[in-house]
């Protein structure tokens, strides 16, 4: 069975390592990026089982990301 892959969103690289850190402890594929922009293009381009957004982020925020991928 293949790990279930997750895009985390997170402007601040210690959080996004965190997150990716335990997450990749749970046997999850973690796909950390770090703007909303290179979020959106990395979904438009993969299939994510999960993806964990910060809302305050530089650039596009989170809640247009979220807008933008539904």
């Amino acid at each position: 069975m293949e790990p279930r892959r997750v895009l985390v969103v997170e402007d601040e690289q210690n959080i996004r390592d965190l997150v990716c850190l335990h997450l990749g402890l749970e046997g999850y594929e973690c796909v950390p990026v770090g703007d909303g922009k290179e979020a959106m293009m990395l979904a438009s381009e993969k299939a994510f089982d999960l993806i964990i957004l910060d809302l305050m982020l530089p650039g596009i925020d989170g809640f247009e990301v979220c807008k933008e991928l539904r």
